[in-house]
């Protein structure tokens, strides 16, 4: 089992800036990679970025530029450096833990953009 445990989402601004962390526990070390994903209201969960246990990175072509994902190790941690916000960034925002048989959530944690 692995446990997430996300914080740091919020209200901000139109091209304001968060950062969101997931922590993981439990069995890390079966885990092959590490992401963000985020649902809208009425719409599908989609991939925001992902970082694999070596550390390659791959975007959404919506956040590229404006998103940064990145890990401690040492931490058990994941970030997401989100700038540039718009209202159409507007989701809850789930961590994820793929473990390449097996998939965890967090229990995700709200991004609101507006003014």
């Amino acid at each position: 089992q692995v446990q997430l445990v996300e914080s740091g989402g919020g209200l901000v601004q139109p091209g304001g800036s968060l950062r969101l962390s997931c922590a993981a526990s439990g069995r890390i070390f079966s885990i092959y990679a590490m992401g963000w994903y985020r649902q809208a209201p009425g719409k599908q969960r989609e991939l925001v970025a992902t970082i694999t246990n070596g550390g390659n990175t791959n975007y959404a072509n919506f956040v590229k530029g404006r998103f940064t994902i990145s890990r401690d190790n040492a931490k058990n941690t994941v970030y997401l450096q989100m700038n540039i916000l718009t209202p159409e960034d507007t989701a809850v925002y789930y961590c994820n833990a793929d473990l390449r048989t097996y998939n965890y959530w967090g229990q995700g944690t709200q991004v609101t953009v507006s003014s």
